[in-house]
């Protein structure tokens, strides 16, 4: 445990099966002067990893949020990385604080907000602060000699590759994934021909979010502002996967829907604002957004192609009830309907 943080370590496991209970030992020890008898939950759903639950006495601002480390999910997460992430990103003042960790999770602080919607996504006093937000954390210097500045995409996609089964246990688990994904061995041609395309475009390297889903950023109202949470998968990667992935996200996780995609004219929009913000310069040229916008269109394949792998390696080990085999369907597919962008100079 680093000493030099405010945050504590509680020797504490919650069972998910039990989870109030273990929720109300964590309050316990963090919020002594809460009454028990009188503790109020909210159960959050927006997640496909993690359990959380949000536990307040008083006012409903003062929530602690708890949340509780999907099964096996420390396969795929450096979790120690997410915390360091996390009090990095909360010291430069664009996230929550971190109040306690315990044996198979965390609790920090919540955030007021709204998580984006397909349709407020597309609104542009909306985008345009995620732009904004984005460019500022890629040109955050973490300052931590232990964070690694080569892009972990590679690294993070041949982990999960190694972790899907070549063969699932449960023979419907096995005919369903036969009917549905193409074989280990073309996934693994795509890989190959992906790393050796897109290592060759000068993107730059950037410190990045590499999960910002919809349910990851949260809009407030009251002060016009939006804020990133969840650092799961938070390193060192190219600028152009980071932003790709966000705008493949604007289809929706639940029904996914990619005639929500960003058309071009709102890529190329989006794009201005984030390069007068990384750039630190009002004059942005149109080469300038058409060079990014160009990577961008590659690199979505990237994402599509990762969290595909991610949800085949969910289907094996979740107990989320979540259909992640059709999920990881659907990114397959369209990294397939998209491919011949890599062809395109």
């Amino acid at each position: 445990m680093d000493k030099s943080s405010d945050d504590v370590y509680l020797n504490v496991t919650v069972d998910e099966n039990n989870f109030f209970h273990g929720a109300k030992e964590i309050i316990k020890q963090l919020r002594p002067n809460w009454p028990s008898d009188q503790l109020k939950f909210k159960i959050f759903t927006d997640g496909i990893t993690n359990r959380l639950i949000g536990i307040y006495f008083d006012e409903y601002y003062n929530m602690v949020l708890i949340r509780v480390y999907g099964k096996k999910t420390n396969l795929l997460i450096d979790r120690q990385a997410e915390i360091r992430n996390i009090r990095i990103l909360h010291k430069a003042g664009y996230t929550h604080s971190l109040y306690a960790t315990f044996n198979n999770g965390l609790a920090y602080e919540f955030l007021p907000g709204e998580t984006l919607t397909v349709e407020t996504v597309r609104r542009a006093e909306i985008y345009r602060l995620v732009a904004k937000r984005m460019a500022q954390m890629h040109r955050l210097d973490p300052g931590d000699p232990l964070i690694i500045r080569k892009p972990m995409i590679w690294e993070k996609i041949e982990c999960f590759m190694s972790l899907m089964p070549r063969e699932f246990e449960d023979p419907i688990k096995q005919a369903k994934y036969e009917k549905t994904i193409k074989p280990f061995e073309i996934l693994e041609q795509e890989y190959k021909l992906l790393k050796e395309r897109l290592s060759k475009l000068d993107s730059p390297v950037v410190y990045c979010h590499n999960d910002l889903l919809l349910a990851n950023i949260l809009y407030d109202k009251r002060d016009k502002s939006v804020v990133f949470i969840d650092f799961e998968y938070t390193a060192f990667n190219y600028q152009a996967f980071d932003i790709a992935n966000h705008f493949a996200e604007f289809a929706g996780v639940e029904n996914i829907d990619y005639s929500h995609y960003p058309d071009e004219a709102l890529q190329r929009s989006w794009l201005r604002m984030y390069l007068q913000v990384y750039n630190e310069c009002s004059n942005v040229s149109e080469d300038d957004v058409t060079k990014v916008h160009k990577q961008v269109e590659k690199f979505v394949l990237v994402a599509h192609f990762l969290w595909g792998c991610w949800a085949i390696v969910q289907y094996n080990n979740s107990s989320i009830d979540f259909d992640f085999l059709k999920f990881s369907a659907e990114r397959f597919n369209e990294y397939f309907r998209r491919k011949q962008v890599l062809d395109e100079s």
